[in-house]
C-alpha cells in the first residue's frame, strides 16, 4: 500500500526571501513605477534567478502584490454594516480604506491601473459588492443621490477612489480627508455634510 507524502512547507528562508521581494518590491515601485526586475532583485538583496525562483516574472510579482493589497482591503470592507446610515457607512469604509491605502499604496495603484482592471475587478469583488450594497441602501433612503442607476453610481464612486488613490499623497495629512470629502461628494452630498462626517470619523479615529 502506497502513501502519499505530505506537501512540503515552504523553507523559514524561502518564506522570508519571497516576503522580502514583495517588500522590496513596494519600497522600489514607489519611487519607480516601471522599475525593472533586475532593479527590485538588487533592493531586495537577491540575484535575478534567486527572484524568479519565487515569481515566474515581473507582471506574477505585481499580480501577488495586487492580490495582497486586494485581501487586505476585502477584509476591511467586511466590516463594514451596510444597514447603518448609507452616508456614514460610505464614509467610514472610504476612511478605513484610505488608512490603509496609505499602507499599501503601490499595490493599490497596480491594482486600479488600466493594465490590471480585469484582475482587479475579481480581487476586488468582496469591496465592490460592499460598495454597491451601501449604494442600494443609500438610494432606498434617499440618503445618497437617486438621480443615476445605482450601478453607474457604484462605478462614479470606484472611479473617484481610483483617482484619489492614483493622484494623491498617502503621506500628506489632508489626503485622507480629503478623499472621504471626494467619495462623498460624487455620492451626492453637501460640502457642509460631507465635511461633518469626515470630523466625525477623525474624532473617531484620528491617527
Amino acid at each position: 500500500m502506497t502513501t502519499t507524502a505530505p506537501a512540503r512547507r515552504p523553507r523559514r528562508d524561502a518564506a522570508a526571501n519571497r516576503e522580502g521581494i514583495l517588500s522590496a518590491a513596494a519600497t522600489t515601485l514607489a519611487h519607480d513605477p516601471h522599475a525593472s526586475i533586475d532593479t527590485i532583485a538588487r533592493a531586495a538583496g537577491l540575484s535575478r534567478r534567486a527572484l524568479y525562483g519565487h515569481f515566474d516574472d515581473r507582471d506574477a510579482l505585481l499580480r501577488e502584490m495586487l492580490l495582497a493589497g486586494a485581501r487586505r482591503f476585502n477584509a476591511l470592507a467586511e466590516g463594514i454594516e451596510t444597514d447603518d446610515d448609507p452616508p456614514l457607512a460610505l464614509a467610514r469604509l472610504t476612511h478605513r480604506l484610505w488608512s490603509e491605502a496609505a499602507h499599501v499604496q503601490v499595490a493599490a495603484a497596480i491594482a486600479l491601473d488600466d493594465g490590471h482592471l480585469e484582475d482587479t475587478a475579481t480581487a476586488l469583488a468582496p469591496l465592490r459588492r460592499r460598495v454597491a450594497a451601501i449604494v442600494h441602501r443609500g438610494q432606498e433612503t434617499d440618503t445618497l443621490r437617486t438621480d443615476v442607476p445605482a450601478p453607474t453610481l457604484s462605478r462614479l464612486i470606484e472611479e473617484t477612489a481610483r483617482t484619489m488613490v492614483t493622484r494623491v499623497d498617502a503621506a500628506s495629512p489632508q489626503a485622507r480627508p480629503l478623499a472621504v470629502r471626494a467619495v462623498l461628494s460624487i455620492a451626492g452630498l453637501s460640502w457642509r455634510d460631507g465635511d461633518a462626517l469626515v470630523t466625525r470619523l477623525e474624532e473617531e479615529s484620528p491617527c
